[in-house]
């Protein structure tokens, strides 16, 4: 399942985790230019693999589908190295996932206040754990689920409040030069 990683060292890989609107894609594909590294979004292989969208493989094949679909994807990405790659925001809720990101990169927990997950994500109908009722009570729910996963998986944790995209990704350049 895991890559062999021999020598007992982390391969030079950045993983973005996070829920979904805190900026995981805008700003890793900021880094990856800043830094001159390959970009991922877990989401996006998952479709291109696919041939379809996300939406339907939950309508098709439910979450544990989906889920199961996202483990290879992010498996085979985890085996190179020099990536910068955005993570869907349940990517973490299977332990593989939490194994192959910590065994092959530095991990980066992007946390935004649910207030501002909801500006960000309350016209986004492609997100299909958001559809059907109060997207904000959704987006409180799975803060509340998944936060101490993220806290836990994370090397470093950046609050993305007011602060431009811009802003961030210099940062954690920055952190990353620490």
């Amino acid at each position: 399942m895991l890559l062999s990683n021999r020598g007992g060292f982390k391969l030079n890989n950045i993983y973005f985790i996070g829920l979904m609107g805190a900026g995981k894609t805008t700003i890793g594909r900021m880094l990856s230019k800043q830094l001159d590294k390959e970009f991922y979004d877990s989401d996006v292989e998952i479709e291109r693999k696919t041939g379809v969208k996300i939406p339907l493989i939950f309508e098709l094949e439910g979450q544990d589908g989906f889920r199961k679909r996202e483990n290879l994807v992010i498996e085979e990405l985890c085996q190179l190295n020099d990536i910068i790659m955005a993570t869907g925001g349940g990517a973490v809720l299977m332990p593989e996932n939490r194994t192959l990101l910590k065994n092959s990169g530095k991990i980066i927990y992007l946390r935004g206040k649910v207030n501002d997950l909801y500006q960000r994500t309350r016209h986004d109908k492609t997100r299909p754990l958001l559809q059907g009722g109060n997207m904000k009570q959704k987006l409180e729910r799975l803060y509340i689920e998944r936060d101490p996963i993220y806290t836990g998986l994370a090397d470093y944790i950046v609050d993305t409040g007011a602060q431009s995209a811009l802003e961030i990704t210099s940062y954690i350049e920055d952190l990353l030069k620490k």
